[in-house]
């Protein structure tokens, strides 16, 4: 439904653990901080976020789009970084059932081609949560290289801080 990604609107702190090398036999995690502050677009059909990554190499920012279409019951959220602001990934598409959220895409890694999953909980809509997972191999196997655990920021008037 289009209001799917309303639990997300406002202000976040984001717990960030990102395996440090993608489909390498990594088994290494850095936990940085970050935060995240989201909005409806499109009459409430698509919102947006924009993204502070505080990485100890460096803050960053990005923003996630996300856009619903009624027609197929489905969203798709595509991701622009600051750090190549010329390229915008390949939408993942999917949807909600039951509080969870997956959405996928095929894509490239070092120029091989890959799966790409989001898989978003809101059982706690207080404390989403959202991870990124690879496949190498078409969905047979994945290997998860990002969460994110959201708060909400005491200073945003939806929140409980």
């Amino acid at each position: 439904m289009s209001n799917d990604f309303d639990f997300l609107f406002g202000r976040w702190r984001v717990a960030h653990r990102r395996l440090d090398a993608r489909l390498a036999g990594c088994t290494t995690w850095t936990e940085f901080a970050g935060t995240c502050a989201t909005w409806p677009l499109l009459g409430g059909r698509g919102n947006i976020d924009d993204n502070v990554l505080e990485l100890p190499s460096g803050t960053y920012r990005a923003a996630t789009l996300r856009s619903y279409d009624a027609a197929s019951a489905q969203w798709s959220i595509w991701w622009l970084d600051a750090r190549d602001p010329h390229r915008l990934d390949p939408p993942v598409v999917g949807r909600f059932h039951e509080g969870r959220g997956r959405f996928e895409c095929a894509d490239t890694l070092d120029g091989r081609p890959i799966r790409v999953r989001f898989d978003w909980s809101v059982d706690d809509p207080a404390h989403p949560r959202w991870e990124q997972a690879f496949s190498p191999d078409g969905g047979a196997t994945w290997e998860v290289n990002w969460q994110m655990r959201f708060t909400r920021d005491p200073a945003d008037p939806r929140g409980d801080g």
